[in-house]
């Protein structure tokens, strides 16, 4: 990891399902990442206020509601017009394969569902925020 990165986790909509959230956070936190997490019934408003406030490197969604096609890209506009559309969006969840390049397509940069492992998601994220910091280094 070239510095420590920071990420939200959040869970937007009304979905109460916040274990897997709390394990990622968990897992990335373990990892060396500096993680925020924003907590349960977040609105995109929220979530984008966060990641600005914060001034994160990446924002991870956590859906298990099946509002991902709805709520993805609401977060997606907010931080587009927060000034942050450069942030790295990760979602996770229950995921139809269906919708996965739907997501990607809107700019989520990677999509994990379920069997996924902690240290792959990491190991991901790592690589992909080392990739963009190398790009943005003169």
């Amino acid at each position: 990891m070239k510095r420590p990165y920071r990420v939200v986790v959040a869970k937007p909509g009304l979905d109460g399902h916040d274990r897997g959230a709390k394990v990622i956070a968990r897992a990335l936190r373990d990892a060396g990442f500096e993680v925020v997490y924003t907590g349960l019934h977040q609105t995109p408003e929220q979530i984008s206020q966060a990641v600005v406030q914060e001034d994160a490197d990446a924002l991870g969604l956590s859906l298990l509601s099946g509002a991902h096609l709805t709520l993805v890209p609401k977060v997606m506009a907010q931080l587009s017009a927060a000034g942050r559309s450069d942030v790295l969006v990760i979602v996770g969840g229950i995921i139809p394969e269906a919708d996965v390049p739907v997501l990607e397509a809107g700019g989520v940069a990677k999509v994990f569902t379920p069997g996924a492992t902690l240290p792959s998601i990491g190991a991901w994220l790592e690589e992909a925020l080392d990739r963009r910091e190398a790009r943005h280094v003169v």
